[in-house]
């Protein structure tokens, strides 16, 4: 009973996660994805009891299918700029993948949620300040390895690094721009060359 019961959560949560990639947290309702789904109302808010709750689980799935499609595998490459380029190189293919058809739900959740207290955005702060951070320790690694320099900011190196490829979300999503993913590289690449050692 638990595992069939797991399975439909499972299942929920897959096309929550498209929902709220193409439409946006506020976009993403209980009636919404009972009809896309042919399920009842009742049963879906007995798998997660309120909108909000539903919001917050699509938050944590995404960051758990984000850190298994781009944190594990880049992150088991030696530490040092190697690193940092797997980093960017799994983060684009999350970000391009055809599954979210709106493109990362993470970055969207972000734009939506800048000004809204409450849980969903204290999750999303608390997730992004631990990727600010891994970058940021990532940098370090590439210190550490004498390939970056000594004296390198590293949580500026961070900063910079996630703002560069918000760029790229944003000129790929909403401007459509074809040259998106190749702007973001040279930008990166030239990023790593100012902290060369």
């Amino acid at each position: 009973m638990k595992r069939r019961a797991d399975e439909t959560r499972g299942m929920v949560l897959d096309a929550a996660m498209k929902m709220a990639s193409r439409d946006g947290l506020e976009g993403l309702t209980i009636g919404q994805l009972a009809g896309e789904l042919k399920l009842s109302k009742a049963g879906l808010i007995l798998h997660f009891g309120s909108k909000e709750a539903l919001q917050l689980q699509v938050l944590e799935e995404a960051v758990r299918r984000f850190t298994e499609r781009v944190v594990v595998p880049a992150f088991s490459v030696p530490e040092g700029v190697g690193r940092l380029q797997a980093i960017l190189d799994h983060w684009l293919a999350w970000g391009k993948d055809p599954y979210l058809p709106g493109g990362c739900p993470l970055v969207a959740a972000g734009m939506e949620l800048d000004d809204q207290e409450g849980p969903l955005r204290d999750y999303l702060v608390e997730q992004r300040r631990l990727w600010l951070e891994a970058l940021a320790d990532s940098a370090h690694g590439a210190v550490r390895v004498g390939e970056f320099r000594e004296a390198l900011d590293i949580h500026l190196f961070a900063f910079e690094y996630f703002a560069l490829v918000l760029g790229f979300h944003h000129a790929q999503r909403l401007l459509r721009d074809p040259r998106a993913e190749g702007h973001v590289r040279l930008a990166i690449a030239s990023l790593f060359e100012r902290c060369r050692a």
